[in-house]
């Protein structure tokens, strides 16, 4: 890992919260808020790129995952709360306004606090995800989905409880790297979908593989899943998500116009859900250019 990236641990709401931190800059903050099955480390990319276009960059683990404690009730895990950690995370640093760079199930904590704290947010660039301030259905989806799989108690447990942590977050990298929507067969597990002789992406090392297995085996996984699977909430072109039926429909609607009048669009033809690390220089410009003309 990169020795320039330096790493805090933040008393939020009763619980040690980690976060890496990088750049002294007074120009303009960043806070980076992963999905999953990620944490900090997935953008040490575009960290040290905000640092030497001279901002300051922050990047958070949620409870749960990587080197923050869980929350000692997992039932208790809400939006509501993680909205409140992003807040907790700017008081506690003394910073009254920052820009926040979300993606996946990230992206809608970030825009709750802007909808609730618009004085405490500059902007927010979301990667795979519009915003998001309403439930999503998943209807139209088959039943070996992979969000229906693990959303089922028990389900995922039994899976991931086949195969180390390592082998786990390897397929989960190969499966979220495809354009595919990840879907089981009768009889088949989310995990089957593919194995120890299936490439990995080019992208993802396996340093960055040992990187995401040392932080999951620190945190476990199930704390993972429960945010966003099994609490209700209720881009870039190969990105699967962007085949929800809901979610393409809802990107042409007047919604999102209603939520962001002013919200722009920018397709990456390659990008996978992973985009910020399958393509580290062309997501650190856009990042940087977006900053750089708000701040």
């Amino acid at each position: 890992m990169d020795q320039r990236i330096e790493h805090s641990y933040l008393p939020i709401r009763g619980l040690k919260l980690h976060i890496a931190h990088i750049g002294k800059g007074e120009a303009a903050t960043l806070l980076f808020v992963h999905g999953f099955p990620e944490v900090w480390y997935s953008w040490r990319h575009q960290m040290i790129a905000a640092a030497a276009a001279g901002f300051r960059a922050i990047a958070l683990d949620f409870p749960g995952y990587g080197l923050s404690e869980p929350p000692a009730d997992l039932t208790q895990a809400s939006w509501q709360g993680l909205m409140n950690d992003l807040l907790a995370i700017l008081d506690s640093l003394s910073i009254p306004k920052v820009f926040l760079v979300a993606k996946d199930f990230g992206v809608k904590p970030a825009y709750d606090l802007a909808l609730c704290h618009p004085d405490r947010v500059c902007g927010i660039v979301s990667l795979g995800v519009p915003p998001l301030v309403e439930s999503l259905s998943f209807s139209g989806l088959p039943e070996g989905f992979y969000i229906h799989r693990w959303r089922e108690p028990g389900r995922a447990e039994a899976d991931f409880g086949r195969f180390d942590t390592r082998r786990i977050l390897r397929t989960i990298y190969i499966l979220f790297s495809r354009s595919e929507i990840p879907v089981a067969k009768q009889g088949q597990e989310i995990m089957d979908l593919a194995d120890e002789s299936t490439p990995m992406p080019q992208w993802f090392t396996e340093e960055d593989l040992s990187a995401y297995t040392n932080l999951y085996e620190k945190s476990g996984l199930m704390t993972a899943i429960q945010i966003p699977y099994r609490t209700r909430l209720q881009k870039q072109k190969k990105d699967y998500i962007l085949k929800f039926p809901a979610l393409k429909e809802y990107m042409s609607s007047e919604k999102l116009k209603e939520i962001a009048p002013d919200y722009g669009i920018t397709y990456i033809p390659e990008g996978s859900h992973f985009v910020q690390e399958q393509f580290p220089d062309l997501v650190n410009q856009l990042v940087i250019d977006f900053v750089s003309k708000h701040a």
